[in-house]
C-alpha cells in the first residue's frame, strides 16, 4: 500500500481529557454570572481557548483573566486528568510499522500539547505536530491540515483526519482529506452527521480496517 497521512486531532480523540477542559472551565468561571453551560462549553472544544471564551467576554483583558484562571487549574491537574483512550498507542504503533505517517492537527498549544503528550507515553509518536501557534486560520478552517500535509509531504487525497468533533470534519472536508468520525469523544452521532464524515470509528484500532481498504475505497 501506497504510504498515507494519518492525522489525528489530541483531546476527545487521542487523549481522554474532556473533563479536564470542562473543570478547567468551572474554575475560570467560577465567580462570574455570565458563563457558558457545560453543554455549551463542549460544544465549542475543538476550537481554540481564546475563541471559546471570546463569545463570554465582552474585552481582551476579560479573556486574558479567564485564561490566565483556565490555565492556573490546568496546569495543577493536567496530569491527573488526562490519560489515552483505549487501543491508541496500539493503532499509532501499527501505523508506524506499516509505513504510514502521523501526525496531531490540534487547537491546542505548543507547550500544553507537548505536555498531554509526555504524560501518555507518546511524544515521539507522530512525524509531525501542529498545534494553535502555527497558522493564522484555525479549525473549522482547513490550514491547519494543509500544514500537516505540507510537512509530512504527502497530498490531500492520500489522507485521513480522525476526530471528535464537528470542527475537525469540516476542517478535514475543506481541506479535501478523507474524515473519519471518532465516536468515543463527546460529540453524539447527530452532532458529527450533518458534516458528512467518510469514515464512522466506533473504536481506535477499526482505523486499521480503514487504511487496509483505503485504495478499494477510492
Amino acid at each position: 500500500m501506497t504510504r498515507l497521512a494519518l492525522l489525528f486531532d489530541l483531546d476527545g480523540t487521542v487523549i481522554d481529557s474532556i473533563g479536564l477542559l470542562l473543570d478547567c472551565m468551572d474554575h475560570a468561571f467560577a465567580d462570574r454570572a455570565r458563563r457558558p453551560t457545560r453543554l455549551q462549553w463542549t460544544a465549542t472544544i475543538g476550537t481554540p481557548l481564546r475563541t471559546q471564551l471570546a463569545e463570554w467576554c465582552d474585552t481582551e483583558s476579560e479573556i486574558d483573566a479567564l485564561v490566565h484562571r483556565y490555565r492556573e487549574f490546568q496546569d495543577v491537574h493536567l496530569e491527573a486528568m488526562t490519560s489515552l483512550f483505549p487501543g491508541v498507542a496500539e493503532t499509532l504503533r501499527w501505523a508506524r510499522e506499516a509505513g504510514h505517517a502521523t501526525a496531531i492537527v490540534t487547537s491546542k498549544g505548543k507547550v500544553m500539547t507537548a505536555r498531554s503528550l509526555k504524560c501518555v507515553d507518546l511524544e515521539s509518536a507522530f512525524d509531525t505536530i501542529v498545534t494553535y501557534e502555527e497558522t493564522e486560520r484555525h479549525k473549522p478552517k482547513p490550514d491547519p491540515v494543509w500544514l500537516a500535509l505540507t510537512r509530512l509531504g504527502i497530498a490531500a487525497d492520500r489522507a485521513i483526519f480522525v476526530g471528535d468533533s464537528p470542527h475537525d470534519m469540516q476542517s478535514g472536508n475543506a481541506a479535501g482529506v478523507r474524515t473519519a468520525a471518532a465516536q468515543w469523544g463527546p460529540f453524539t452521532h447527530e452532532q458529527l452527521a450533518p458534516t458528512n464524515p467518510t469514515y464512522w470509528l466506533p473504536r481506535m484500532d477499526a482505523l486499521l480496517a480503514v487504511v487496509t481498504g483505503f485504495d478499494r475505497a477510492s
